[in-house]
């Protein structure tokens, strides 16, 4: 298996070609309805971080690299900073480190 979208969209036709196959008895159905729960469960966790790699890189793009130590698998440090809080002060659930 590859890992790039495209090929998560060529898996899920290909689960889809194969719910819809004629002449399957009622216990592959039902094997094949839990198969396709797992691969929709697995490929939803794929496109939510796609998604989060995305709206990271579009930070970057409209903001430069103002913001690019606190998202360390885009180029940052390897421990994130967290974002200020209303007003500018730190979350309180963050110490100040000494």
């Amino acid at each position: 298996m590859k890992n790039k979208l495209t090929d998560l969209n060529n898996h899920l036709f290909a689960q889809l070609e194969r719910l819809s196959e004629e002449g399957l008895t009622a216990e592959q159905i039902e094997q094949e309805c839990q198969r396709t729960e797992a691969i929709v469960d697995v490929s939803d966790q794929i496109l939510h971080i796609a998604n989060t790699q995305l709206n990271a890189a579009k930070l970057i793009a409209n903001h430069g690299d103002r913001f690019a130590k606190m998202l360390p698998a885009i180029g940052g440090t390897e421990q994130a900073t967290a974002l200020p809080g209303p007003g500018g002060a730190a979350p309180s659930n963050t110490a100040p480190k000494s």
